[in-house]
């Protein structure tokens, strides 16, 4: 759990102490700008802008029994975060999986992507493609947007 937190807590941290220094040094302007373009950041790579995350097992039920998409992402991964915003509000009908929270669905990405953690996997009927597309997300696994 802390392993998802641990960037945007850095990024918060570092863009308060830039713009400390930048306020000590007589710019408090740009030191507010500063913050505000870190604590952004920070929030972006947090997992609050993914939908909630559930454990692989139950993931795989759920999308057994009504054919949804399964997506093991991880906090911070910028294809993440692409695939999530080109998806829009339409990412709230996959079930997402924080690959640093379930470490056996960790091992399970890694033995369909070489060994790597590639994310976002994203499992359709059982069959996983990897880093795939928004453009092609969209189109196939919500046809209705």
């Amino acid at each position: 759990m802390t392993r998802a937190w641990l960037l945007p807590l850095l990024l918060a941290l570092g863009g308060s102490a830039v713009a400390a220094g930048l306020i000590l040094s007589g710019s408090p302007g740009p030191a507010a700008a500063f913050l505000l373009v870190f604590v952004l950041l920070a929030g972006v790579n947090s997992p609050l802008v993914f939908p909630r995350s559930i454990g692989a097992l139950e993931a795989q039920r759920r999308s057994a029994a009504d054919g949804r998409p399964v997506v093991y992402w991880r906090p911070g991964c910028p294809y993440c975060m692409r695939l999530r915003a080109r998806l829009g509000r339409a990412a709230r009908r996959a079930y997402w999986v924080d690959i640093w929270r379930d470490p056996a669905r960790a091992a399970a990405v890694r033995a369909v992507n070489d060994g790597n953690e590639t994310v976002p996997t994203v499992v359709v009927a059982g069959r996983p493609h990897t880093n795939p597309d928004p453009r092609w997300a969209r189109e196939h696994l919500f046809p209705s947007m």
